[in-house]
């Protein structure tokens, strides 16, 4: 590979591992498997290594992953909390072995499980924890001493009154995480134990860790001034003592061939190990020697993990079936011939959409190979082919929805089919929360959490239903239940009267948002005026593109949005544009851009004011603006404006042209 080509790939390999990592490590919200976050890792590294004038300090390689939460405070480590060089064949582990040999011949070497979780420390005084933190960026964590408290395997007191900090891994086992998932519908999946520990313990509130099965093993001592030790092995077997759960799996070995054999078992027995690896760690025993070999700023010189290739197991695609989201999309699942891979019994697998299947050129009834890296949810790998017999069948997405019936869309550029019914059973929940919110009706009182409890209770089911509400069906939600009831059937009264562009807004319209609603309702001046108006119409309707033109279309055309309309006029919510009184479209076909700060208005309000006189506002400026309004500070907004010749004018200029 040339230069150019090098440092482009370095530049794309770090933009991918930086996002990458922040979604695992941050957001505890992985998009990629282990393995193939990995792999673009090790190009990464081995690109470096080609050609190092590229390297950025800010790489990945170069540093430890992850950062401190908000709403923590961060600890500095007393001791680094480092990562380990990862290695994915036998042969590097035979190299990290002859690098070894250069401080000492004859090295014993422990093997450890690579425990699947979040690493943390924990500091005892006394004999008596005093503080638990995240690894962070392995300098800096966060403090989650509460949260750790809540772990039952972490013990409160030691059996011995000693000064200690130690490392350990917080993980969920197999068993546990499988029963919570199986509680969890299928738009709320858990994607993995890794994470979902993660993000158990970074909890700000410390009983939602509670209530989570969080487990901990202990593999290494940080520092004790107390304690000396001259082996890993021995300090680990001293932590079973003092009354630690140390990690199960830790085999001492004579050699570096004794040790590839452990590893190999460690890898041959995955499946029956409760809790979720991804690799096996290797560790020179010796203390002092390790102090001898030294380490780089993010990993020890002395360990090396190696990391197992995805398992893949061969299993029937019996059936894909189809299940709504709450947002309307509809996901095809690949029912499989039940099989275990990576310790986990798969049954089932998201195909994503119609394009993967297409993609992967799956049909009902082949035979495939799945894979599942670590703890994250089965993949479908490929189809085996040569295995047809001619009886598979091939996979249509579905016209109509499976829930409601209602017509099931692919919108041009999106891999996405939906469902647009406003009444869909799947999507009732997700349709009242926004109906309600402050981009909606605005229904003060009516948070997410109230309509939550409202839909499980069965008090409401649609839309609709909040307008049927009665004081005694709410007074039970909280204690203060009849001043809170009288308010919220207060609000939901009041919200009838509201302008006929958040009632546009509010019913989930795909594509239409507070401004092009508004642009909406000053066109067409009331729902029936909407709902009867032709494609033609809405495609020269003002910000309304032709996908947004027919998702409007479509969606007033369906016997579920009649409904839902039908039920809100009889109980008198307003379906006309009101204008208010001494205002006239002065600015009528005209668009402002404002930027800056101004002194008399805020944005909105300056906004509001010229889409009530009949402009419109927009965020970008081109040959098309009418006018850019500017306050202090404006910047690149005015600079173009004055390039374009486009009319600048300011806050008094403004409030003049507004002036009766």
């Amino acid at each position: 590979m040339d230069k150019s080509k090098a440092k482009k790939r370095i530049d794309e390999l770090n933009k991918l591992t930086a996002y990458y990592a922040k979604k695992y490590y941050d957001d505890d919200n992985p998009e990629i498997s282990d393995f193939e976050y990995d792999m673009l890792m090790n190009e990464l590294k081995n690109l470096e290594r080609e050609f190092p004038e590229f390297i950025d300090k800010n790489s990945l390689t170069q540093k430890v992953g992850g950062t401190v939460k908000e709403g923590f405070e961060k600890v500095t480590h007393v001791v680094p909390l480092q990562s380990l060089q990862d290695v994915f064949s036998f042969d590097e582990l035979y190299s990290f072995d002859e690098r070894m040999k250069k401080f000492d011949s004859n090295i014993k070497y422990v093997v450890e499980t690579k425990i699947d979780g979040l690493s943390v420390a924990l500091e005892y005084k006394n004999g008596e924890f005093i503080k638990g933190a995240t690894r962070g960026n392995g300098q800096v964590g966060e403090d989650i001493t509460d949260n750790l408290k809540t772990i039952k395997t972490i013990p409160q007191k030691l059996k011995e009154k000693i000064d200690i900090i130690v490392r350990g891994e917080v993980f969920i086992s197999k068993k546990d995480f499988d029963e919570l998932n199986e509680k969890q519908d299928e738009d709320n999946k858990f994607a993995n134990a890794r994470n979902l520990a993660a993000g158990s313990l970074r909890q700000l509130d410390s009983s939602i860790t509670k209530s989570r099965p969080l487990d901990i093993y202990i593999f290494n001592v940080q520092k004790s001034d107390d304690i000396k030790f001259t082996s890993h092995y021995e300090s680990l077997v001293y932590l079973e003592k003092l009354g630690f759960n140390v990690n199960p799996i830790k085999i001492l070995c004579n050699d570096i061939e004794d040790a590839i054999k452990a590893v190999e078992n460690i890898g041959n027995t995955r499946e029956e190990i409760p809790f979720g690896i991804d690799g096996a760690v290797i560790k020179v025993d010796d203390l002092a020697l390790r102090e001898e070999i030294g380490t780089t700023f993010k990993t020890p010189k002395w360990a090396i993990a190696y990391k197992y290739p995805p398992e893949q197991k061969e299993t029937i695609l019996k059936d894909i079936i189809c299940n709504v989201g709450r947002t309307g999309v509809i996901t095809p699942m690949a029912i499989l011939e039940p099989v275990v891979v990576a310790g986990s019994k798969i049954s089932k697998t998201t195909l994503h959409n119609e394009d993967f299947i297409k993609e992967k050129d799956l049909k009902i009834g082949d035979h495939i190979l799945i894979q599942k890296a670590g703890d994250v949810i089965p993949e479908v790998v490929k189809v085996l082919k040569e295995k047809r017999t001619g009886q598979e069948k091939e996979f249509e997405m579905p016209k109509v929805c499976p829930v409601c019936g209602a017509p099931a869309i692919r919108e041009e550029g999106e891999a996405a089919v939906r469902c647009i019914g406003v009444e869909c059973k799947a999507q009732n929940l997700r349709n009242i929360i926004h109906f309600a919110s402050k981009e909606g009706m605005n229904i003060e009182g009516l948070g997410e959490k109230i309509v939550e409890q409202l839909y499980n209770n069965g008090l409401i089911e649609t839309i609709a239903d909040i307008y049927y509400l009665k004081q005694e069906d709410i007074e039970s939600l909280k204690k203060d239940g009849k001043k809170f009831a009288k308010n919220l059937i207060d609000a939901i009264e009041k919200s009838k009267n509201n302008d006929l562009d958040r009632l546009i807004c509010a019913m989930g319209i795909r594509h239409i948002g507070t401004k092009s609603a508004k642009t909406l309702a000053k066109k067409f001046k009331s729902i029936d005026g909407l709902m009867n108006a032709s494609l033609e119409e809405l495609i020269e309707t003002d910000d309304v593109g032709d996908i947004t033109a027919q998702s409007i279309y479509e969606f007033f055309k369906q016997e579920q949005t009649i409904d839902l309309i039908n039920k809100l006029k009889n109980v008198n919510v307003n379906m006309e544009l009101e204008q208010a009184e001494g205002l006239d479209n002065r600015f009528e076909g005209k668009t402002f851009v404002l930027t800056g700060t101004l002194e008399e208005f805020t944005r909105d309000e300056a906004s509001k004011i010229i889409e009530d006189f009949g402009g419109k506002t927009s965020s970008s400026v081109s040959k098309k603006t009418d006018y850019v309004l500017a306050g202090e500070e404006a910047g690149s907004k005015l600079t173009k404006a004055e390039s374009l010749g486009v009319k600048i004018i300011t806050e008094q200029e403004f409030k003049e042209m507004i002036r009766e």
